[in-house]
């Protein structure tokens, strides 16, 4: 009994202690589940804030005092380790430790051979000069850090219960932060709060990644709504993400709130330091990163010492002296020892020691030889740092001002960040390029199309082209392609064969020319991305436009004709272009003001008849339904949006506010409470902004903008987009509004993105996806019931395969488009397992990539498109400069291999006298064999060139194995994604290496960022050259 009553009383001591453990704090049951562990108040592997708004005020001061403050120093000294780090890495350099060592024995009076300060002086003057140039550079950074720590926000106080003006450096994680249009993010911020009632905030990352295009970023889920503002003090869950790291496209963790649920969160909800709030108004949210451990200053190593390529050489090369200057110290040594030893009394004019004694004749040699030392320090000049330093500095002056080096579009010269490395671009072997936006203009043009397997060559805009800057028309293409006397070697191998042939291959080379305009007068006519009139002014093809034309006609006047599957095609083939894209839709007069969703109107009656004629087509079994919703929305005029969280968290409006002349008609659908909207006439406008009005898009990527631009040629016109839904106004002025249930968006290992809509009036959920050609065929449905059906998708698809190659050989890129339309039931059980893997920490990418080949499954073909990007100006001169100062040009691209090797053409890459050898192959030992069987290709050739390079007596460069003119052919070597994963894998790398250093120019093409980093890794480490990437994270 007394046990008992023991156990009751120690279980009652337990639950009391815990409870005032409780009251002391309010703390969540992440932080209860952590607390018994003294030594770590949260876990190791996970980042843990705590809001700053009064709540959890002992929690907060344990977390943030583990963190750093948002303060950031980039300088590399301070006044207190300047000069000792200064003069450490001075001390790198053997010339200076050499000198230095000659002051040390100066100081020895057996081995002293001049004044011992005057031994010092120009060491130290060489050292103080080199220093000021160090300390002056360091200045520069922290008059700059300064700035930036001094800059000014506001943050939440939650003793004022307001937001008030701060310094960047007092920001701490865990305080909630406001900013606002044109403000600079002070750190890295999630998002809980926008003055957009979609929850929106658009920022531009233009000082991370250069790019002056908007990047939408949205609230996290179930913080949404203009009825309840956000209330930072109100604020009571606990944030869990993962630890600081310097992947900006990474970024996963959950909110847990009192209740234990779980809301996850990613990248898209993440505000970058550093990056600039546009067309929002003013948007909150809660540092989770600051100061070093945010992304973008994790991204920056800091300031540290490059030593050049010449600098390296000069330390071997002083090494080299030093070893010489030893071995005639050596021989004075000797000889002065060996002439002492020569007179048998004492030595003729030798000064004996204070009490009369001679030094030996062994010990005189010994100091004789540290004495040689001294005399011939002049050996190694120590002004040949000194000379170097200021050459570097004429280098920058130089490249500073040099007017060929300046950029008219952006109105600056060249800025030259690294002082001390200047001299290695003149030292560079191997050039790495990406092609888009580094070969290219990194303009993408719309150009041609085909949909259902019908060609459509847009003659009228390929003449556009050519009146812009020279670009091939359809009659050049009518002439034939342009013979050549080049060799093409080419392999092969898919299914397990070898395939290895020689032929004359014929391309197309053309040089595209700028198209007269200057590139600062296009600058200042626009300040949106991917919008100059190049771009934007499509000429659509008449044949296509007919079609089209016919088609929305034939769903305005549809009686007992049913709308027919072709024309269906046709629309929802531009429905895609329009809407599988994360395009911005902004107004010409303010760019940066972002167009929302049409409202609710009372209709006219035309309206209504026409809309009446447009359902008839899409649903006749519903019209009577929708003509009843239409009749009793029409009474209601002047209602705002309303929105309220759905059961996923997200925001969805109930209703559509618009002015003008418009309809808003209601779905029947019963598994969702989301109103369809359709808006008519061309009176309606969109948020302020009348259809009638130019709009501008912005997107993230130039071929999205090229994509929406061509739908707005055919009419299709994007008319805005939120998170939620997306607004297309079609050709019979009707304006459709698709609630946009999922974007998966682009990755490099799927080649493809995705939007998952439901369709306003039909209520189908569709699935439109684009992406390159070899992703999306092997994603097409396979319909093996229907022999007819199994016939004409079939044809299609070869049609279309046929049409991808005349595109890819004329140079342009390629993209499949393509659509699946789900069921109700497929769709709730892929938003389960959607919804599952995004609230996941561990494997989240891996849960998310999972679902989204599950979805992408079963596709049906509707078309693809040629886009071209045009080169820039002065490419093929470039190139071929470089090549005549032996410089070797590998271009590493993901883009079909077809169109690669057409614009290698186009730019002077590949010669039409090169010998290419095309590598393609999908196993090991394939690829092995063909690896071999090349060399010895290129071995046979290169024994003839060794020959006649004997016979002619001309050197030969063994470090740089490209064939010389005329002794030879050359060599161009063509390698896809796929047979660049077997070398790396099958330990083929020394005999890929072998093939390319005796090829003059090397295109991989299908290469993901991975693969392009490791093919500059392996030729920098393997080859030991001084290499160049330009376009490419390495």
């Amino acid at each position: 009994m007394s046990l008992s009553v023991d156990w009751i009383w120690h279980r009652f001591g337990k639950l009391a202690s815990r409870e005032a453990s409780e009251t002391n704090s309010e703390t969540t049951p992440l932080l209860r589940s952590t607390a018994q562990k003294r030594n770590r108040i949260y876990p190791h592997n996970k980042h843990i804030v705590f809001p700053n708004n009064g709540l959890f005020i002992q929690d907060f001061k344990k977390v943030t005092s583990n963190y750093p403050g948002n303060k950031i120093r980039t300088t590399k000294y301070t006044l207190l380790s300047f000069l000792p780090k200064n003069l450490l890495e001075q001390f790198y350099r053997l010339a200076n430790l050499y000198f230095l060592f000659l002051v040390i024995l100066n100081w020895f009076p057996q081995m002293e051979v001049f004044h011992r300060e005057i031994t010092m002086l120009p060491l130290v003057i060489v050292l103080t000069v080199i220093a000021v140039k160090d300390g002056l550079e360091d200045c520069r950074r922290y008059n700059f850090d300064r700035k930036v720590n001094n800059a000014r926000t506001r943050a939440f106080d939650w003793k004022h219960k307001d937001y008030i003006e701060r310094c960047w450096k007092d920001v701490r994680v865990g305080d909630f932060v406001k900013v606002v249009c044109n403000e600079i993010i002070p750190a890295d911020i999630l998002l809980l709060h926008t003055s957009d009632v979609n929850g929106v905030c658009h920022i531009e990352t233009a000082n991370l990644d250069g790019e002056t295009n908007l990047k939408q970023r949205r609230v996290v889920r179930g913080f949404l709504g203009p009825d309840s503002p956000f209330v930072p003090e109100h604020f009571n869950s606990t944030i869990v993400c993962e630890k600081p790291n310097n992947d900006l496209n990474r970024f996963k963790g959950y909110m847990e709130k009192p209740d234990k649920k779980k809301i996850g969160f990613d990248r898209k909800s993440l505000l970058l330091r550093g990056c600039t709030v546009r067309n929002t108004e003013e948007a909150a949210g809660i540092v989770v990163y600051a100061g070093h451990e945010s992304k973008a200053m994790l991204n920056n190593s800091g300031p540290r010492y490059k030593r050049s390529k010449l600098e390296r050489r000069m330390n071997i090369d002083v090494f080299f002296c030093v070893g010489l200057l030893i071995i005639m110290c050596l021989i004075g040594a000797l000889g002065h020892m060996i002439w002492l030893g020569s007179f048998p009394d004492w030595p003729p004019f030798e000064v004996p020691d204070e009490n009369g004694k001679f030094t030996s004749p062994a010990l005189a040699g010994f100091y004789m030889f540290f004495t040689m030392i001294i005399l011939l320090q002049v050996l190694i000049p120590i002004s040949l740092y000194v000379s170097i330093e200021l050459v570097k500095v004429g280098q920058v002056f130089f490249l500073s001002s040099d007017i060929d080096l300046y950029d008219e579009e952006m109105d600056k010269l060249l800025q030259c960040r690294a002082l001390n490395i200047t001299e290695d671009l003149g030292q560079i072997q191997y050039i790495f390029s990406d092609k888009t936006g580094t070969l290219t203009e990194n303009k993408m043009v719309f150009r041609r199309c085909t949909i259902g397997g019908t060609e459509f060559s847009h003659q009228e805009n390929a003449l556009r082209l050519a009146a812009h800057g020279g670009v091939d028309s359809d009659e050049e293409e009518a002439v034939g392609p342009q013979r050549g006397h080049r060799s093409r070697l080419q392999f092969n191998s898919k299914n397990k064969s070898t395939r290895a042939f020689r032929r004359c291959h014929s391309a197309k080379a053309y040089y595209y020319g700028g198209y007269g305009r200057k590139k600062s007068e296009a600058r200042r006519d626009s300040e949106v991305a991917f919008s100059s009139p190049l771009e934007t002014d499509v000429t659509p093809d008449k044949k296509l436009m007919k079609i089209v034309r016919e088609a929305a006609n034939q769903m305005e006047t549809w009686c007992e004709v049913r709308y027919s599957s072709d024309s269906a095609s046709y629309m929802d083939f531009f429905l895609a272009l329009a809407i599988c894209n994360t395009v911005v839709v902004s107004t010409a007069t303010e760019p940066r003001h972002r167009v929302t969703g049409p409202s609710l109107l009372k209709p006219s009656i035309k309206s209504l008849e026409k809309l009446h004629s447009f359902l008839q087509k899409l649903k006749p079994g519903r019209i009577s339904q929708v003509l009843s919703s239409i009749q009793s929305n029409s009474d209601q005029t002047g209602r705002t949006n309303q929105i309220s969280p759905s059961p996923s968290g997200t925001s969805v409006g109930e209703e559509n506010v618009a002015g003008g002349s418009s309809s808003s008609v209601s779905g029947g659908s019963k598994d969702s409470g989301v109103s369809s909207k359709v808006s008519m006439d061309s009176g309606d406008y969109v948020e302020g902004v009348k259809v009638g009005d130019e709009i501008c898009y912005e997107a993230e990527s130039p071929d999205e903008a090229a994509l929406v631009h061509a739908a707005k040629a055919y009419n299709f016109t994007l008319m805005s987009r939120t998170p939620d839904h997306v607004t297309v106004r079609l050709p019979q002025g009707v304006l459709l509004t698709f609630e946009v249930l999922h974007t998966l968006s682009f990755d490099s290992t799927r080649k493809r993105m995705s939007v998952l809509v439901r369709h306003p009036i039909t209520r189908e959920i569709i699935v439109y996806t684009k992406g390159a050609d070899s992703a999306i065929m092997d994603l097409l449905e396979n319909p093996s019931l229907e022999n007819g059906k199994e016939n004409k998708i079939n044809k299609n698809a070869s049609k279309t395969l046929k049409h991808l190659n005349w595109y890819a050989k004329d140079g342009l890129r390629t993209l499949c488009i393509a659509k699946k339309v789900l069921s109700e039931k497929s769709y709730e059980q892929w938003s389960n397992m959607r919804l599952k893997a995004e609230a996941a920490i561990e494997n989240r990418d891996e849960l998310l990539m999972e679902t989204a080949l599950n979805l992408e499954t079963n596709l049906t073909l509707l078309g693809a498109t040629g886009i071209e990007d045009r080169l820039q100006e002065g490419v093929p001169d470039t190139i071929e400069a470089l090549r005549e100062a032996g410089i070797q040009i590998w271009v590493l691209t993901g883009d079909k291999q077809e169109t690669a090797v057409n614009i290698a053409y186009s730019c002077k890459l590949l010669d039409q006298r090169d010998t290419v050898f095309t590598i393609n192959t999908d196993n090991k030992e394939t690829c092995e064999s063909i690896l071999d069987y090349t060399i010895e290709e290129v071995k046979r050739y290169a024994a003839v060139k060794n020959t006649r390079t004997k016979l002619f007596k001309v050197p030969v460069d063994v470090g740089t194995v490209y064939p010389l003119e005329g002794a030879g052919p050359t060599f161009g070597l063509v390698i896809d994604g796929n047979t660049l994963s077997l070398v790396f894998e099958g330990n083929l790398k020394m005999k890929f290496l072998e093939l390319a250093k005796h090829c003059r120019s090397v295109l991989c093409c299908r290469s993901t960022p991975l693969q392009k980093s490791t093919v500059v890794k392996l030729v920098r480490d393997k080859l030991k050259v001084m290499t160049l990437s330009i376009g490419m994270k390495i």
